[in-house]
């Protein structure tokens, strides 16, 4: 890039050093959230939201639990002026929900504004005009003192409509273009229209502070938030409020660290829509205090249903790696990921721990309604043993030896890079089953009969076919059942090998008492595995050893 010198700085400092909420280490409690998402998200679409879907969403947010929901500018469209009157005169607002809409300040659209909320039981009025340099040189083209009087006009104006309104209304003010103006000037601002509407315990004001655009590193917003907030006139009375957009991509931190130094409010939206690079994302910012055990006020349990309904409505998509909510925001390839959850997983079975701690987890993905084995442990090419076994064992109740789920784990590994995709779960048991569990071809075993031998020996009497060929009975000892019938099926297939490895347990995925057998014989240098599954555990343990015997003969 040759032209950094064509750009300088367009933020400024407090006075004078502002770093106590350097001093802090976590958020202790939730802000008060607004949700912008039918205001600032709606107004970033190509295609802005119907009114049944702004409906549809006003509910959805209701059900998450925000209290307070900025609908729109009622001025602005007549699709925005009817939903804010729909709401209202079919009393579709909870009574502890309380609406915010927007007004420039001009008295035209501000008399339009408060003829949208009449009959609301409470809702916040939101009065905006731009204060930055940049704004006041090249858009206005107008002082501060002119520029302060856009703002106090506008507050004078709004307290004659609030006189004459029926249900409570709360006042909001937003420097707009907060980050680009002087910090000095903008509390100057703030404070003359603070002196118009005299905040008091019972009607307090919100004054909010946006990050309209990013500017600068997160800590100097934190700065500038805590100057304000310090020197703020009325600040028993204020509710100071942020309003992120994420243009440098760290609006997650401008919003954090905003808080640490003050800040008790914040406005955002679901997954961060909003215009240009769009809003704070409060679903990350909620969930990144509930990771800290902070209860966020919100309820993202549903993760699924709320994306649908965000897709849906926006014709946006959740990024795959948004966090918390991208579809693969939880999910592992690579094996050594892979082994580390499952064992992580398997350490929580055991110790059974009060507090959530899993490697590569740091929120249980259950919290927000996805599942381990489909969310989690994904399969492809660069997956390992470990990944496999545990998704094999969670989803299908098959428990394998460590060295067959070494053994299983490359061939579904070899299978995916061949086929070049991922694997779904009932795919990879598929391989499981076709190569690996009762496996009768080429050989298969009729029938079988046993007989106490002395000194503990045990005879078996096997019919095997080969090849489909005609059934043949082979006798053979053993010490045991299942050394008996290797014997005999060594007879039967001309085979040379070893029984290496022999597992049992009961497949308690199913109600039916089934047994699983796993056997690994070692034959031709080298060692196969084969499974076996029934209700009888010498049939199941047969299964298993024909199993590994046909891996071998195909």
């Amino acid at each position: 890039m040759k032209n950094a010198s064509k750009y300088k700085r367009g933020y400024y400092m407090p006075p004078y050093p502002c770093l106590k909420w350097a001093e802090k280490e976590y958020i202790e409690k939730a802000p008060i959230w607004c949700s912008v998402d039918l205001r600032d998200g709606n107004q970033a679409l190509i295609i802005p939201m119907s009114l049944e879907e702004k409906l549809e969403f006003f509910k959805k947010l209701v059900d998450i639990g925000f209290k307070e929901i900025e609908i729109g500018f009622p001025a602005a469209s007549e699709t925005e002026y009817e939903f804010c009157r729909t709401l209202i005169e079919k009393d579709l607002i909870p009574d502890d929900v309380t609406i915010q809409v927007l007004t420039q300040s001009r008295e035209h659209i501000i008399k339009k504004t408060f003829e949208a909320v009449d009959g609301a039981k409470h809702a916040v009025v939101h009065l905006y005009n731009s204060t930055s340099v940049a704004q006041r040189e090249q858009v206005f083209r107008k002082s501060r003192e002119e520029v302060k009087e856009i703002a106090v006009s506008g507050a004078r104006i709004c307290e004659e409509y609030r006189k004459k309104a029926k249900g409570k209304i709360t006042f909001e003010y937003s420097p707009e273009s907060f980050t680009g103006t002087e910090p000095e000037y903008a509390l100057e601002v703030c404070n003359a229209v603070l002196d118009v509407w005299s905040p008091t315990p019972d009607r307090k004001v919100i004054i909010n502070l946006p990050v309209t655009v990013e500017m600068s590193l997160p800590h100097v917003y934190a700065s500038q938030i805590e100057y304000m907030c310090e020197n703020m006139k009325y600040r028993e009375n204020v509710i100071v409020s942020l309003h992120p957009h994420n243009d440098r991509g760290t609006g997650i931190a401008c919003s954090e660290l905003g808080i640490l130094a003050g800040a008790d409010r914040i406005e955002g939206t679901c997954f961060g829509n909003g215009e240009r690079t769009g809003n704070v994302d409060i679903v990350t910012l909620a969930l990144n205090m509930y990771t800290h055990g902070v209860d966020p006020e919100l309820d993202f349990s549903d993760m699924p249903s709320l994306i649908e309904l965000y897709e849906r409505v926006t014709r946006m998509r959740v990024y795959e790696r948004q966090p918390y909510s991208g579809a693969l925001v939880f999910a592992a390839f690579s094996g050594s990921h892979q082994d580390a959850i499952a064992k992580g997983m398997k350490w929580r079975e055991e110790k059974d721990p009060d507090h959530w701690t899993c490697p590569y987890l740091p929120l249980d993905p259950k919290d927000v309604g996805r599942q381990y084995d489909g969310d989690v442990i994904r399969i492809n090419s660069q997956s390992g043993k470990g990944g496999i076994g545990y998704l094999m064992e969670k989803k299908f109740g098959y428990d394998m030896p460590k060295k067959m789920r070494e053994n299983f784990g490359y061939a579904v590994k070899d299978i995916s890079d061949h086929l070049h995709k991922e694997l779904m779960p009932d795919e990879i048991y598929k391989i499981f089953k076709e190569n690996y569990l009762n496996v009768t071809v080429p050989v298969k075993v009729v029938e079988s009969h046993f007989r106490q031998m002395p000194g503990e020996r045990i005879e078996a009497e096997v019919t095997v076919s080969v090849n489909g060929g005609e059934a043949k009975v082979y006798t053979a000892e053993g010490n045991g059942r299942l050394n008996a019938v290797a014997n005999a099926l060594k007879q039967a297939t001309d085979l040379d090998f070893t029984v290496e490895s022999y597992e049992e347990h009961a497949l308690e995925r199913h109600s039916t008492s089934e047994a699983v057998s796993y056997v690994g014989i070692s034959a031709n240098g080298k060692t196969v595995w084969g499974a076996g599954r029934n209700t009888d555990i010498i049939v199941s343990s047969i299964n298993a050893l024909l199993s590994a015997i046909n891996h071998i003969m195909r």
